[in-house]
């Protein structure tokens, strides 16, 4: 496995890259782009890369459904940390070109979305076409099929484009989350401000299955910060749900509420408990009466002392 090498979704000049490069660690790292968010991931599952950043969520359009996908299918990775990048597109054009010549535009879906009222507004009559990234259709407008594509500013200059209007974004303060992921390995220690993230199968399709799954969470006082469902691929109504709650592994409530998971559940993916980008400690809500590693540890003492006789 080459210890040094980081993988990200591609091409140069992707958010994903520039997300990348906010690690300190990605200043000694050799950082190779991938056509696709399944490309990144395979290189670490077969030791071409010890991880990947890679898109995970956005604030205006929900999970990222390929990287959803991959971390609950295939060889089991694990996600190790997360980064918030705050989202504003360009729309970058060859040199010379006006608005009113732009007929074709390109983006990565995700993109679409986020500048869809912009678009409707300035380009009502342009054709939209989605492209593997951002990046990706800033190259193809380089090669001259499309006229214009929605990228990062910064894009430009790699694919010799000008940037015609900046700061498109039909909602504020848009971000997206990106996930570094890794091969499974036991979890950094917790911080106190932490996420813990799972993919939960269902046993059978029966009135009140979800809420079965939730209340693992909730009677433990554990607050979920996304669940999404997926299809299984097994059939219309075969869902799987990626899960992110509030807390570590080792958090004697979080770790309580995976047992019970996998006590009703047919399979449930473990993909890791890691820092959240941008809270500390102090930012995290108290847990609630009951839900502290305390109360858990004094009610495991109290049932031993009952059952030896000595509550």
């Amino acid at each position: 496995m080459s210890a040094t090498r980081y993988t990200y979704l591609g091409p140069e000049g992707t958010f994903t890259e520039a997300a990348l490069r906010t690690l300190p660690e990605a200043a000694t790292r050799e950082l190779v782009p991938m056509v696709s968010v399944p490309a990144a991931l395979d290189a670490v599952r077969n030791g071409e890369a010890a991880a990947a950043l890679v898109p995970i969520e956005n604030s205006v359009e929900g999970g990222v459904t390929a990287t959803l996908d991959e971390l609950a299918s295939g060889e089991p990775l694990m996600i190790y940390r997360e980064v918030l990048l705050p989202i504003a597109f360009a729309l970058l054009v060859r040199p010379g070109t006006k608005l009113s010549d732009i007929k074709t535009v390109t983006g990565h879906p995700v993109a679409q979305p986020q500048v869809r009222n912009w678009l409707r507004t300035h380009l009502p009559e342009a054709l939209w076409e989605s492209a593997a990234s951002n990046a990706d259709g800033a190259r193809l407008v380089q090669e001259g099929r499309f006229d214009a594509a929605f990228a990062g500013e910064f894009a430009a200059a790699t694919y010799g484009l000008e940037p015609l209007v900046t700061e498109i974004h039909d909602a504020e303060n848009a971000e997206t989350r990106f996930v570094l992921v890794g091969r499974p390995a036991r979890p950094a220690a917790p911080t106190g401000a932490d996420k813990t993230s799972v993919v939960i199968w269902l046993g059978d399709d029966h009135p009140g299955a979800l809420l079965e799954l939730l209340q693992e969470f909730a009677v433990r006082g554990v607050n979920l910060m996304l669940i999404q469902s997926r299809p299984t691929g097994a059939g219309i109504g075969n869902y799987c749900f990626a899960v992110d709650a509030e807390g570590h592994i080792s958090d004697r409530r979080v770790g309580e509420a995976l047992m019970g998971l996998k006590r009703i559940c047919p399979k449930v993916r473990f993909l890791g408990s890691y820092p959240r980008a941008g809270v500390t400690a102090d930012e995290v809500r108290t847990a609630r009466p009951g839900t502290s590693d305390a109360e858990f540890v004094a009610a495991a003492e109290w049932l031993a002392r009952s059952q030896d006789g000595r509550a």
